[in-house]
């Protein structure tokens, strides 16, 4: 079985919507504000690069990542890995033609399946509220969490709001750098 690792900048209070300043949200860009730039705070990132073998997004963040990450250095190692978008709306003619690889699917179930091949690890992006789904559905497997000294109030959350049973996480790395970034690694226990 696959790992589903989530990543994802986030907030002190949760919010994950537009780190990088996507339009629409009234505190884009937050991760590039008011916290200084350590390179070694984001090692980490180049590290999933590395370690994943496919990507998996929703929709939202496929449409806005996919005009973009191809083309840029900093993601080169995605660019030849399969990458997988969960959507009932986009069709073929919808993808990209300069990424690689991508599979459209339809449901959790298809993504259960997609973890239940051979093959290594598969790094979730951006996609708050398929990250919701996957928490619900228990089929998070790690979270590779950056946590920004910040409270941004409203905006999409990284976390269901889901009324259920506890879900214990294991911390397995995590560090503190000097402009105030935590990197936070947790293992779902079951």
């Amino acid at each position: 079985m696959r790992t589903l690792i989530t990543t994802a900048f986030i907030s002190l209070d949760g919010v994950v919507e537009a780190p990088g300043g996507e339009p629409g949200y009234r505190n884009a860009g937050w991760t590039f504000k008011d916290v200084e730039f350590l390179p070694e705070a984001f090692d980490i990132k180049s590290r999933e690069q590395k370690e994943a073998t496919a990507m998996l997004m929703g929709r939202t963040s496929y449409q806005s990542f996919s005009p973009v990450w191809p083309d840029m250095e900093d993601f080169a190692d995605y660019k030849v890995m399969p990458k997988y978008v969960v959507s009932t709306t986009l069709g073929q003619d919808d993808l990209v033609t300069n990424w690689g690889e991508t599979t459209i699917l339809r449901s959790l179930d298809e993504v259960a399946a997609l973890k239940n091949t051979e093959g290594g690890p598969i790094i979730v992006h951006g996609s708050a509220s398929l990250n919701q789904a996957l928490a619900d559905a228990d089929l998070i497997d790690r979270y590779h969490l950056l946590v920004f000294p910040l409270l941004l109030g409203a905006g999409k959350r990284l976390f269901s709001t889901t009324d259920k049973d506890t879900q214990k996480l294991k911390l397995v790395e995590h560090d503190v750098y000097a402009n105030g970034l935590q990197k936070n690694v947790f293992d779902v226990v079951r």
